[in-house]
């Protein structure tokens, strides 16, 4: 009986001995984990697309699918003679396959509705990819030469890609980081502390905007193709440890 009580004393006092430890080490990493900065740092560049793709299409409309046809390849000729005569390179040039789409007109005569087959419209579209910016831009201008000589094409917004934007995302990184420590070394002086170890660290947006433009940053990282000068900018989230 008195060594069961005996054994009871000794769980009791592992127990409590135990509890006090956990207890301890609890306070020991709250406080540590209270002297702790948290700060976010930025990056921001300003660069110029590299790469241009520019789109165009052509429309033919006939009630006889094969004469469709042959004006579709009439213009097609035309557009692409126009191309290479301006400069651009059939390696830049890809023709997509003619899009068929059957139409018809609608009427109305005493309740009843009718449909009359109007003909087939067929649409091609021409793309244009090239490094040559400032060249491309100027010949999407110049597109009403073929709407002057009967082909009824239209012309698409261009659009605008950067091709080293990887190289310039890591760049941008490392400005931010270090931008990041600044501010993290910054509120650790003036409150007296010294800063430690990087205790955690995670990217945050990467977007791209039109340079000077009104557009919205957005929380899902912004991509702008529209604006041939851009902006970008980056973050980064920074957790220090403070002496």
């Amino acid at each position: 009986m008195r060594t069961n009580q005996i054994l009871s004393i000794s769980l009791l006092s592992i127990s409590l001995i135990i509890g006090v430890i956990i207890f301890s080490n609890a306070i020991k990493n709250r406080n540590e984990s209270n002297n702790v900065i948290s700060v976010t740092g930025m990056a921001e560049r300003n660069f110029e697309s590299d790469l241009i793709v520019w789109k165009s299409q052509f429309t033919v409309k006939n009630t006889n699918l094969i004469a469709a046809y042959a004006e579709l390849k009439k213009q097609s000729e035309a557009t692409r003679k126009f191309l290479i005569s301006k400069g651009i390179d059939q390696s830049e040039m890809t023709f997509s396959a003619a899009e068929i789409t059957k139409e018809f007109t609608y009427n109305t005569y005493n309740g009843n509705s009718t449909s009359t087959f109007d003909g087939y419209r067929l649409t091609q579209q021409a793309s244009i990819s090239s490094r040559n910016v400032a060249k491309i831009e100027s010949i999407s201008r110049e597109i009403t030469e073929l709407i002057n000589s009967g082909i009824e094409i239209t012309s698409l917004p261009p659009a605008y890609y950067y091709t080293k934007l990887s190289d310039l995302k890591i760049k941008m990184l490392a400005e931010a980081s270090q931008d990041g420590l600044l501010r993290a070394k910054t509120i650790a002086e003036n409150g007296d502390g010294e800063l430690g170890r990087l205790m955690n660290s995670s990217m945050g947006i990467f977007q791209i905007v039109g340079q000077n433009s009104t557009e919205d940053y957005s929380w899902g990282g912004a991509f702008n193709t529209s604006s041939k000068n851009k902006t970008a900018s980056i973050t980064i989230k920074l957790q220090y440890k403070v002496k």
